[in-house]
């Protein structure tokens, strides 16, 4: 049994971890798969702005209850279940209005708080989703992933009548243009990397880009009547993107930003005033996991070839050293508890 931390900026080390009794309202998650996202790496760099040192990370998980605390109904030892990272407290104004994912006192799993990357995980009850027995546990564990595209796709209104540019195709670029094209729209992803646009493609994009700011221009100037795409995703988060997006999107469009840099960004007021556009930052997820998992149960989403390495949880330096020095070569990565 192993636990995956990061002490301090730069040092990961694996720990013997035991498994632990669930307080009441928790449940025991015997994890099984987690996948490596781009903020765990962050937090390893030292260049996640909200993590606490040292920290157990990790927060796309699925496994199975072990043991059910006191006061929980509904669940039992031996369901199937993901994760869902978002602790919120519930009574601030972003909980009132159902926006827990930007709660006033939000903690994250892996970042605020010792989160998945373990073989047994302690977590509240409220925040586990059952998943069927048809849906494999390494699918399983995409679903938070697919959970942060549902959101930014659901603040921005996406719908079958849409022409989207997507910046970025890497994991969370790819899951934003699979959600995008269950709801109908016509999909555009551009990146600065030729495999990861080549990749694209195979996921059902309408048209790559190899990106430079010309090129992005020139594959989406005749778009929707001429007018541009009527929604821009920025899931790449470089500071100049945003105002580019601005400038290509079309009149009454509408930007959501994923990715996100400490660093200004250059924004047009003139440009957003004169075509009304709609800027939205997305985090997280609003209690969207089990409408995700019910896509990927139904087959809506098919997102096999995604998992393109799994590590054995003990091999957790090479999974990083993976993504550090050849991160074209995965999509995502999945640690195997």
């Amino acid at each position: 049994m192993v636990a995956i931390a990061v002490e301090e900026p730069g040092r990961l080390k694996l720990h013997a971890a035991e498994a632990v009794a669930p307080d009441s309202g928790e449940v025991l998650v015997r994890v099984h798969k987690a996948g490596i996202c781009g903020s765990d790496v962050h937090i390893l760099h030292g260049s996640n702005p909200f993590a606490r040192y040292p920290r157990i990370i990790g927060h796309e998980v699925s496994g199975r209850i072990e043991s059910v605390g006191a006061n929980v109904t509904g669940l039992e030892p031996g369901d199937r279940v993901v994760v869902d990272p978002v602790v919120s407290c519930g009574h601030c104004y972003a909980c009132r209005i159902g926006r827990q994912n930007v709660c006033a006192n939000l903690e994250v799993l892996g970042v605020h708080r010792d989160g998945g990357f373990r073989t047994y995980l302690p977590v509240s009850a409220a925040n586990v989703v059952k998943v069927p027995a048809t849906l494999p546990l390494a699918i399983a564990a995409l679903a938070e992933p697919f959970s942060i595209a549902a959101n930014v796709l659901t603040r921005t209104e996406c719908s079958a009548d849409d022409v989207i540019l997507i910046y970025g195709a890497g994991n969370i670029g790819l899951t934003v243009l699979q959600v995008a094209k269950l709801m109908g729209a016509r999909c555009i992803i551009a990146d600065t990397d030729p495999a990861r646009v080549a990749g694209a493609a195979k996921f059902g994009a309408d048209l790559t880009v190899l990106a430079t700011p010309d090129a992005v221009r020139g594959a989406v100037e005749s778009e929707n009547d001429g007018l541009g795409p009527t929604l821009v995703i920025d899931a790449a988060g470089a500071p100049e993107l945003l105002r580019e997006a601005v400038s290509l999107v079309s009149p009454a469009g509408r930007v959501g930003l994923l990715g996100f840099s400490g660093e200004p960004s250059e924004l047009v007021q003139q440009d957003v005033v004169r075509k009304e556009i709609s800027i939205h930052g997305s985090r997280l997820s609003r209690r969207l996991l089990p409408q995700v998992v019910g896509w990927l149960a139904d087959g809506k989403l098919a997102p096999q070839s995604m998992i393109t390495q799994t590590y054995k949880a003990e091999d957790a330096q090479a999974a990083f050293a993976l993504l550090e020095t050849d991160p074209s070569a995965a999509i995502k990565v999945q640690l195997d508890f």
